[in-house]
């Protein structure tokens, strides 16, 4: 894919990732690879590139790798999906989803346009599948960014510093699992 990507050929890449078969690695990041640049195009330009990587994932089986692919596609500007690979949630399943998983909407409302009020207008699923992912991700880290702050269970003493640390800790993993299961139970097919 960087060769053709360094020599402009746009039609050579499409071509290359539509005769290998699709997997996981390889496959996955050349199509990544085909909408980043996609992502940085406009017009006819971007169209001649984006409508045949779209035909090519909507061909493959895999649904998983399909759904990862959009995903991919979308955190770099394109939108590869019209509703034929996530499911199209409205405003009232996110709110559902956000009091089942006991998450704030408003943090997700930073990132990605919400019609908070109306409950029957659709909202971009794969941005708030990607909010929610990068908040899971974020609040892990941080956890163990705490962990790592702790001594060793061995050493005897325990300072009430120490216990507060590790109590946010376990707060933020807890969060980071809310926030994973807001985002697997939007982007899950089905209601």
């Amino acid at each position: 894919m960087n060769f053709y990507k360094h020599r402009g050929e746009m039609r050579g890449a499409v071509r290359a990732v539509r005769a290998r078969k699709p997997e996981r690695l390889r496959w996955r990041s050349a199509v990544g690879s085909l909408t980043q640049v996609a992502g940085q195009l406009r017009g006819r330009d971007r169209m001649r590139v984006e409508e045949p990587v779209r035909e090519v994932v909507l061909d493959v089986t895999d649904r998983n790798l399909q759904t990862e692919i959009v995903l991919d596609a979308r955190r770099n500007g394109v939108d590869l999906d019209r509703g034929e690979v996530l499911p199209g949630r409205t405003m009232g399943d996110i709110r559902r989803y956000a009091f089942l998983t006991q998450t704030d909407l408003a943090i997700v409302q930073k990132y990605v346009k919400l019609p908070i009020l109306d409950f029957h207008r659709r909202v971009d699923t794969a941005g708030v599948v990607l909010v929610a992912r990068a908040l899971s991700h974020h609040r892990r880290r941080r956890a163990h960014r705490f962990w790592l702050e702790l001594p060793d269970e061995e050493s005897g003493l325990v300072h009430p510093y120490q216990k507060e640390i590790s109590a946010r800790a376990e707060w933020e993993m807890d969060q980071s699992r809310r926030w994973g299961a807001f985002a697997k139970a939007v982007e899950k097919t089905g209601t």
